[in-house]
């Protein structure tokens, strides 16, 4: 059963939360801090609007975040491309945009990897002056026990500290040992398999009872997650209720009945008739829904047990529309059943074995092997023992960590109050505002800018907020329409100007065309040079018409990219790197197709001829009298399609560039669908069953350029165990190993040299054309903030409230 792709992305995302704070420190060497009078004019932020989770541990949104990072400091510091400062306490300078930067920050960290035990060894020093907002010094004891309750099996938050493999995570999340954790991590897979019908009898290696706990928690667990599709469904995907469900979205949410229909209908498990009734997909049962005769969720969940056979792993692979259902079954079951097992005795697991505290200020933690990544998880937010725990019950020398096993209520009572030692105190959310004060015992010293609130503000209003003074600052979308209103308030008529000042930065994330080697390829073999250089003739057109195409529909909020990756990462090629190379300007010979002297259509020719090249040496016929391909070899094709999801209104930046790549290649005799569907589900269906041959698309990005999900073998789809994030079907022997190689080391360079030879691979493969990195904005009042003191160079990772401590307002007291 596949899901309805209505709730696909327009790209498909790869996800990390990145628990750093936003407050790592910096000067430059041209503008040192100093202590000038402080103001008490407040700084007033546009924000869309809060859910209230103002907890270091539990905010999921990006704007309570954002209310959370004003209080906290985190023991990661990173620098503008997000890469890592390992000496942050002393702090290191690091040149960006021809300016030297020193970044410091609370902590120094070190990472060891031992390669004969298969371990890394990361250890935090904090600085042993830092205080919290209400004076209490922050201590390892901070450390420890915000990693505890990270760590702890009732924590459902969005940190993912628990996946990282910490030695002994495992077995003090399950309270099991090695050895019974894969006992019952086995048990559960022979359960699963031997299925819901399977009658108990002693000769299986479980018992009766486990056989029950584990479907009665199977149930229990699957319907949890249909209920989640059906929440996410009626969250996000409104819009389209009426188009395939025959119901209004004001229908549909004044009825519980028809909120489960619309979970059925645009997940593929159902659908409704001319007469507003619901046939569910597999079982066939009907509901008349008008006669108030509507599916329960325990419906759904029938409906989808029958569809997988009662296989919660083989549904949640394709269904779980947030985390993995089966991996959150299997660690509730080896938590429940295992600490049962008679070899654990009565004492349980104490502790995280991984994580010590070596001092006052120091903290290690050692993981199973090595992965990049991982640093990030760990370098937390550090959340002050004495206000979110208890200290009563804290004794790390007897294994009592500020909370009992399993209870994370006293936590949770602080959501909405939260208390740290970042630059701003939170003083009370009233009346859609976030009320902040300065911190006076901030480490970098206190705000020269005493008050600060955060302001529910639609994103129609942000620009004439700040234009009008009612804001001071906003984050307003940045379309053609909203750079004309900006240019509108200001005398200069740009952006920047006397009302209004605007900070562009690239958005985290990049524009391609892909093009599916499993599909566009020469006798059926992806990798041979045959196919590659059929790919490298429709790339070579692709690519040349990517300035026409990103200026037409960006101007200049939007730029083109040669490499398939993001221009925000510390990984991306740089213009003066050596090997730096235009994408798809080589010709087949290895010599240049393009000359500094060619005009446009100079450059559109050069493409032609070089692509011709290219299918020639693919194996197709060319006619030189006609100028037409006549033939194409076996497995190749004289017709291929590029879906561009515009719509079916051609809005889309990538859809002037397909258009004209359909006139070139139709110039020389072979045909060019452009499918412009008005339901962009025909492409991610196609994306599932891997049946696309080329399609415009983009990715979002995360702060670690792992390659791992979307570019190694194991994860082409179809593959067992597969992210199902491939759909280039490259399969690379020499490209898994670099991937994996880059994993493997902290050093930076030694990263950025490995992901600059995957990147050369896949441009060898040509199954993607990198084609747009589009921007972002931040404005500011040129009025009411003092511009000079706003932080210099913001970047994707180092957003305007870098340096928070030292932007002053222009209002005279």
């Amino acid at each position: 059963m596949k899901k309805n792709k209505i709730l696909r992305l327009i790209g498909i995302f790869l996800v990390l939360v990145m628990m750093t704070s936003i407050f790592s420190a910096c000067q430059s060497a041209k503008t040192p801090g100093t202590g000038k009078q402080q103001t008490t004019t407040p700084l007033v932020v546009g924000y869309l609007e809060f859910s209230e989770k103002f907890s270091p541990f539990f905010a999921d949104t990006g704007y309570d975040n954002d209310v959370v990072a004003m209080t906290q400091v985190s023991l990661l510091t990173t620098d503008r491309t997000g890469a890592i400062v390992y000496k942050a306490i002393k702090g290191e300078t690091i040149p960006y945009n021809g300016v030297d930067y020193l970044y410091t920050g609370i902590a120094d960290v070190e990472v060891n990897y031992d390669e004969a035990k298969d371990e890394t060894v990361y250890l935090w020093t904090i600085r042993n002056d830092i205080k919290f907002s209400d004076g209490k010094k922050m201590t390892a004891d901070d450390i420890i026990f915000s990693y505890y309750a990270y760590s702890d099996p009732a924590y459902v938050g969005s940190s993912t500290l628990y996946s990282v493999p910490i030695i002994g995570m495992n077995n003090y999340r399950t309270q099991t040992s090695d050895e019974v954790f894969e006992k019952f991590d086995k048990m559960w897979d022979d359960i699963n398999a031997a299925g819901a019908d399977h009658v108990w009898s002693p000769s299986d290696t479980w018992t009766k009872e486990q056989q029950e706990a584990f479907w009665a928690m199977n149930k229990e667990e699957w319907m949890a997650d249909v209920q989640a599709i059906v929440d996410y469904v009626n969250a996000k995907y409104s819009a389209y209720f009426e188009d395939y469900t025959g119901y209004t979205p004001d229908q549909v949410k004044a009825e519980p009945g028809l909120q489960i229909m619309a979970g059925m209908v645009l997940w593929g498990f159902g659908s409704t008739d001319e007469e507003g009734a619901l046939t569910s997909a597999v079982l066939e049962k009907k509901w008349t829904l008008k006669d108030g005769d509507f599916p329960t969720i325990e419906d759904y969940y029938n409906e989808t047990f029958a569809a997988y056979g009662g296989n919660i792993a083989e549904y949640a692979g394709v269904e779980s529309p947030g985390d993995n259902a089966a991996d959150v079954f299997k660690d509730k079951f080896i938590r429940a059943e295992g600490p049962k097992d008679p070899s654990l005795g009565e004492e349980g697991i104490p502790n995280i074995a991984g994580i010590k505290k070596l001092s006052k200020t120091q903290v290690s933690v050692t993981v199973k092997g090595f992965d990049a990544s991982a640093i990030y998880k760990l370098g937390i937010q550090v959340s002050p023992l004495h206000y979110y725990g208890d200290e009563t019950k804290y004794d790390y020398d007897n294994n009592k960590f500020g909370f009992d096993f399993g209870d994370l209520s006293k936590i949770q009572e602080k959501t909405t109050q939260p208390m740290g030692a970042g630059p701003y105190k939170f003083i009370k959310f009233e009346n859609k505002i976030v009320y902040f004060e300065a911190n006076e015992h901030y480490y970098r010293g206190e705000p020269l800018t005493y008050y600060m609130q955060f302001k529910v503000t639609n994103d129609a209003d942000k620009i004439p907020g700040v234009a009008t003074g009612t804001i001071d600052i906003a984050d307003p979308s940045f379309g053609n329409a909203q750079v004309e209103e900006i240019k509108s308030y200001n005398s200069n008529g740009g952006t920047t100007g006397d009302k209004i000042t605007t900070s562009t930065v690239d958005n985290l994330g990049y524009g391609y065309v892909g093009i599916n080697a499993a599909t566009v390829n020469v006798g059926g073999i992806p990798d041979s040079e045959e196919s590659k250089n059929l790919r490298k003739a429709l790339a070579t057109l692709l690519a040349v018409y990517r300035s026409l195409s990103v200026d037409s529909y960006y101007g200049e909020r939007a730029s083109v990219i040669n490499y398939p990756i993001s221009n925000t990462s510390w990984a991306a090629p740089q213009k003066s790197d050596d090997g730096y190379k235009v994408a798809f300007s080589t010709a087949l010979d290895g010599s240049d197709i393009y000359t500094s002297t060619m005009n446009a259509d100079e450059r559109y020719a050069a493409a032609l001829d070089a692509a011709i090249d290219y299918f020639v040496a693919a194996g197709y016929t060319y006619d030189s009298a006609s100028k037409k391909l006549t033939a194409a070899p076996a497995g190749a094709k004289l017709e291929y399609e590029i879906i561009v999801p515009a719509g079916g209104s051609g809005d889309h930046p990538s859809f002037v560039l397909a258009t004209k790549f359909k006139e070139a290649l139709e110039s020389i005799g072979m045909t060019i669908i452009l499918n412009d569907p008005a339901d962009s589900n025909v492409l991610w269906d196609k994306l599932d069953a891997a049946t696309q041959e080329m399609w415009a698309a983009a990715w979002g990005a995360t702060i670690d350029p792992d390659m791992y999900q979307v570019y190694h073998s194991n994860n082409v789809i179809g593959n067992e165990g597969s992210s199902e994030s491939n759909h280039y079907h490259i399969q690379d022997a020499e490209l898994d190993q670099l991937i994996l190689d880059a994993r493997t080391s902290p050093d930076q360079a030694f990263r950025k040299a490995t992901y600059k030879a995957c990147l050369d691979i896949i441009i060898d493969w040509a199954v993607e054309v990198p084609t747009y990195q589009r921007q972002n904005c931040i404005i500011f009042s040129t009025e009411r903030v003092n511009i000079a003191t706003v932080t210099p160079d913001i970047t994707t990772f180092w957003g305007w409230a870098n340096d928070i401590e030292l932007l002053e307002m222009n209002v005279a007291e």
